[in-house]
């Protein structure tokens, strides 16, 4: 129907629910209490604790203010002596699509106002279709293209006007009882976010950790018990969630009060909220996590090369190539963390000389265990390049990509515009065998392939690095 046409009015000729009059309705009202585990990315577990008073026999209950993406074959009603013999997941809710689809074949009335007096007139009117479009038969005459608006006696028991979940049940006496009903839901999410303020001399942060949780189930949830869950919960058969770690203990050195409680469940780690926390529909909601002052880091500037030069004569590699700049940290006691860090994205600041805060740039970092090494990348240094060329290349032996060996030679100039010395670490990938046969200075073997060199650089000056290296393939 277009929108265009005509609007619609539903004038309802008795008060109550949309719902079915022999139902039991479990509103909000009757909520004593609500937990939410929420998962990283769109899963929730829903545990909700409300009292309901119902007669002894075979009952059904509607349980509204419920999840609209809840998952129906995961909901588990609990408490009492009720036994539950069926449930549905009602979801065909009212708008005035749906109204006038569920009036096909039934008659409505159409009210037009009449173009010069302005006086509404109503006529009797038939729904034939509310497909691609409203048609309306009117006393002998069958009308698309409608303007005005239709008045309906009723609302059809099969529309709801939000999602409710209903359930059969036997219940062994009269009276009240309270149940807890769980289920699991879309549409809940967390992350971890942080955000870190460097020092002046590069060597120390202060850090804080925020959860920044996102509602978008169809639901609210007042005063609830917020709990987190985090690590790589795998679902089955679909994408539903990829949780992510959070933070360990209250305290640290340097580390104020955490907010959040952790412990450890099952290969995973649970944070509780230390207070109940209203969870408002369509609304994103940040929580304090942690905060680490005087965590010890280092500051590193990389020129990281390539292997596909070291079988090929190329001669110029590069020039003015910009330095890799990152920070980094180790996540132990002795630097003042020692957590588990859950994946999320670190904002790093630092002061200029007038005293106010700039972003100085932001990394992705994964889920990182105690003891585990946490690495920065914030961007490229401005004053900080690099020249970088082949100097010889020969073939030593083979014809072929296979069975050869390579010797050449590498010159790679580092300058420095900076006011002050720098060191900058030469990385290098080499493939094969290899051997260093000639360099400037000692390298160090990071892995089977990777060398790499700490090259110290005056302050407004340059400073060169060479090497020869021959590879067998």
């Amino acid at each position: 129907m277009k929108k265009t046409l005509f609007s619609v009015v539903a004038l309802l000729l008795f008060a109550g629910s949309a719902g079915a009059v022999d139902e039991i309705s479990v509103t909000a009202q009757d909520q004593k209490a609500v937990s939410v585990t929420i998962y990283n990315k769109n899963l929730a577990l829903v545990k909700d604790q409300r009292t309901i008073t119902l007669p002894r026999g075979v009952q059904t209950l509607a349980f509204r203010e419920v999840s609209a993406q809840i998952k129906p074959e995961t909901a588990l009603m609990t408490g009492g002596d009720l036994r539950v013999l069926e449930q549905n997941f009602e979801y065909d809710l009212l708008s005035p699509q749906s109204l006038l689809r569920k009036y096909v074949g039934r008659e409505v009335t159409l009210v037009k106002r009449h173009p010069t007096t302005g006086e509404e007139q109503s006529t009797p009117a038939k729904v034939l279709s509310a497909g691609d479009g409203v048609v309306l038969q009117v006393g002998n005459r069958i009308e698309t293209e409608v303007s005005g608006r239709l008045v309906y006696p009723d609302i059809p028991d099969s529309l709801r006007e939000r999602t409710n979940l209903t359930m059969q049940v036997d219940s062994g006496r009269d009276g009240a009882r309270e149940v807890e009903l769980s289920y699991l839901t879309g549409g809940l999410s967390w992350q971890a976010d942080y955000v870190a303020e460097l020092n002046g001399a590069d060597d120390r942060l202060n850090l804080s950790g925020w959860v920044t949780l996102t509602n978008e189930s169809g639901a609210r949830y007042p005063q609830a018990k917020l709990q987190l869950v985090a690590g790589d919960v795998h679902t089955a058969a679909r994408d539903m969630a990829e949780p992510q770690v959070m933070m360990k203990r209250a305290m640290a050195v340097g580390m104020a009060p955490a907010p959040m409680a952790e412990e450890a469940m099952f290969e995973y780690h649970l944070y509780t909220l230390d207070r109940p926390t209203d969870i408002g529909e369509n609304q994103k909601k940040q929580a304090a996590l942690l905060q680490a002052d005087n965590v010890t880091c280092r500051k590193e500037l990389l020129f990281a090369g390539q292997n596909s030069y070291y079988g090929a004569q190329v001669g110029e590699i590069g020039r003015k190539m910009k330095a890799g700049v990152f920070v980094e940290l180790k996540n132990d006691k002795e630097s003042g963390l020692g957590l588990p860090i859950p994946g999320g994205v670190v904002r790093v600041y630092k002061k200029d000389s007038n005293g106010f805060l700039q972003f100085v740039g932001e990394d992705r970092v994964d889920h990182t265990p105690e003891k585990e090494v946490v690495r920065l990348h914030l961007g490229d240094a401005f004053d900080v390049v690099a020249d970088k060329r082949q100097t010889d290349f020969k073939k030593i032996k083979g014809n072929g990509p296979y069975n050869s060996i390579f010797e050449s030679a590498y010159e790679i100039q580092v300058k420095n515009a900076k006011k002050e010395q720098v060191v900058v670490r030469v990385q290098e990938p080499l493939p094969g065998d290899w051997e260093i046969l000639e360099e400037s200075g000692p390298h160090r073997k990071e892995s089977a392939q990777i060398a790499s060199w700490q090259v110290v650089v005056p302050a407004m000056e340059s400073a060169s690095l060479t090497y020869r290296v021959r590879v067998k393939y």
